[in-house]
């Protein structure tokens, strides 16, 4: 259909089913085709999702009806694939990070904004309906004004679940290359742009055993640091402290909702920001417990909805949620993190940040706002 966006897949691992399964609920994205360095995966792909074509990662890119790269590769791989779908005249869409670094980011945008052509990137976890209902009550007022925060994702790595956790030990990879994109984009989304950070960071597991029966065994150095441990002033006047590990065990912080965020009339407990539906709990000066808050957004959503409205914003040139631009500033923050720790000096982020649009409350599943 001349209305759809078509959309190629490079990448056919993991995380490809995730987005694969969600895509077909929005009638505006065609997945046409898939590709990989695989072969067989890309074929495998293609038949569980009846994806017409699987062919070369090269075939794919150069294929003129083709509009969109959906680029589900490994990190280091992110901006090579979307510089040549950027060359080859199309958008692109990644999965998170961004790059590796901003240096290697930066080039990657301008390219864009020089072709008039859109970047987005992963996570669209806050555009579900959890984060969105704790955005709300935020910039209501319910809690009051927002004074603190915490964030925490504490775990003890990959390596004994992920089929080949290697990149996750790489730079890029690490635990705030990793989960960091889901919690600081829901920060970022909670209460906006950031003044400053500092960091502490370390390697403290510096080689991994693989345990994961496909490789099991391997011995994996670690070239970046496994944990850290972050403070972050926000320019609305919130500070708080994240925690992002892959060296801790058994760690009594509540996965459900693992970022609280402290008000001047009460106190939200923010849902996990690497799912879409999670609880929201509130609780306010008069209340004697917390209470669960009721969504006041879409649920069902999950990975493609970002890509479907990166789909809208093609076809009807309004911006885009999970832009390329809130990537960037993320990865920004995410490498402050780092730097603050080489330094001991604060970081002082370099790009800047603003909010996008709510995600709409009255259109029914499946179909977003023009």
């Amino acid at each position: 259909m001349a209305d759809k966006v078509r959309v190629g897949v490079v990448g056919c691992g993991k995380i490809s089913g995730a987005y694969l399964g969600m895509a077909k609920n929005f009638p505006i994205v065609e997945i046409a085709a898939c590709a990989d360095i695989n072969c067989e995966a890309a074929k495998q792909k293609a038949a569980e999702f009846g994806i017409a074509r699987a062919c070369s990662v090269e075939e794919l890119i150069a294929d003129p009806n083709i509009d969109v790269i959906l680029n589900l590769t490994v990190p280091k791989a992110h901006v090579p694939i979307a510089m040549a779908a950027l060359n080859a005249g199309k958008h692109t869409y990644a999965e998170k990070p961004l790059g590796i670094n901003r240096e290697e980011a930066v080039p990657m945008m301008e390219l864009a904004a020089k072709k008039n052509l859109l970047i987005g990137c992963a996570p669209d976890t806050f555009m579900g309906a959890g984060i969105q209902t704790a955005r709300k009550l935020i910039e209501d007022g319910a809690i009051g004004r927002p004074v603190a925060f915490t964030a925490f994702m504490l775990c003890p790595g990959h390596e004994s679940w992920h089929p080949s956790p290697e990149f996750y030990y790489e730079v890029g990879g690490g635990p705030m290359f990793d989960m960091g994109p889901y919690y600081l984009t829901a920060l970022l989304n909670l209460l906006g742009p950031v003044k400053r950070l500092t960091s502490s960071a370390t390697i403290a597991i510096p080689e991994r055993t693989i345990t994961s029966k496909e490789k099991y065994g391997k011995k994996i150095q670690v070239e970046t640091p496994d944990h850290i441990v972050g403070t972050m002033d926000f320019e609305n006047g919130c500070t708080g402290v994240i925690a992002t590990s892959f060296a801790t065990c058994f760690s009594p912080f509540d996965w459900k909702n693992p970022i609280t965020i402290f008000g001047t009339e009460g106190t939200l407990k923010v849902p996990d920001p690497n799912q879409f539906d999670g609880p929201v709990y509130i609780q306010t000066i008069g209340d004697s417990e917390y209470r669960e808050v009721p969504h006041t957004f879409v649920k069902g959503y999950g990975r493609s909805v970002g890509l479907a409205d990166m789909a809208y914003a093609i076809k009807y040139g309004r911006p885009m949620r999970a832009s390329g631009q809130q990537a960037m500033a993320v990865l920004d923050l995410m490498q402050g993190f780092l730097e603050s720790s080489d330094s001991g000096k604060a970081f002082t982020p370099t790009v800047p940040y603003e909010k996008p649009k709510p995600m709409p409350a009255d259109l029914p599943f499946g179909t977003l706002d023009q």
